[in-house]
């Protein structure tokens, strides 16, 4: 299996912290790179956040054209239908990801997993499944694709999780968010769900909103 290539991005000397976010189709890690300095909570304590770049895939919604993809979607119906193995394999080179900072010396409840989009279905599957107990989870515009199959881990029985969506999206619906919020719950999670004014992207008032929810995360593993 091919090992991603990242960037990474410490807010200051030996991070105890590690924030993973994955970006969405068509994009790269350099994304979310701008969102770093809007954040409080890294300011004062170093987090060292790692935005992963998606393999090349072809996209059959697409024409089958090839782009970053973390898994091929295979049609654009309102409840997507997705190459679930691709969206495994893709979680466990990030799951790689995750083993590379626990040799790095960070605790694994110091690793917090998270993900727009595509990233997110990947992040939801990741998170929920990890053996090891994890900070946290935050899924950004997106859907949880493997809800009816994904093998739940102990560890993370109780995971935190922050799911914003734009009210005004258009390409993953607010349905698609507002049905993974309630998956959670059905499975025993008590999920923070918020909702903005906004397309397919992300805005101030989440950036706002996710500081809080990272920083306490951060404050609980201290």
């Amino acid at each position: 299996m091919a090992e991603l290539n990242a960037l990474q991005i410490d807010t200051g000397p030996e991070p105890a912290h590690t924030v993973i976010w994955l970006h969405g189709l068509g994009a790269s890690g350099h994304d979310f790179e701008p969102v770093v300095p809007e954040f409080a909570f890294s300011r004062d304590t170093p987090v060292r956040f790692i935005f992963p770049h998606a393999p090349e895939l072809p996209v059959t919604i697409n024409g089958g054209m090839v782009m970053p993809a973390w898994y091929d979607i295979l049609a654009m119906d309102v409840d997507r239908k997705v190459d679930a193995e691709q969206l495994r394999a893709s979680a466990a080179m990030v799951a790689d990801l995750i083993k590379a900072e626990r040799e790095r010396g960070i605790a694994s409840e110091n690793i917090i997993l998270g993900g727009f989009s595509q990233g997110g279905a990947v992040a939801y599957e990741l998170a929920l499944s990890y053996p090891e107990r994890l900070g946290g989870l935050f899924a950004l515009s997106t859907y949880f694709a493997t809800a009816d199959s994904i093998e739940l881990s102990e560890a993370n029985r109780r995971l935190p999780v922050f799911i914003g969506h734009g009210r005004f999206d258009q390409i993953v619906i607010e349905r698609l968010g507002q049905a993974a919020h309630q998956a959670l719950q059905e499975l025993g999670f008590e999920p923070e769900y918020q909702s903005y004014g906004m397309e397919h992207s992300l805005c101030l008032e989440e950036v706002r909103d996710l500081d809080g929810f990272l920083a306490k995360r951060v404050t609980e593993a201290k």
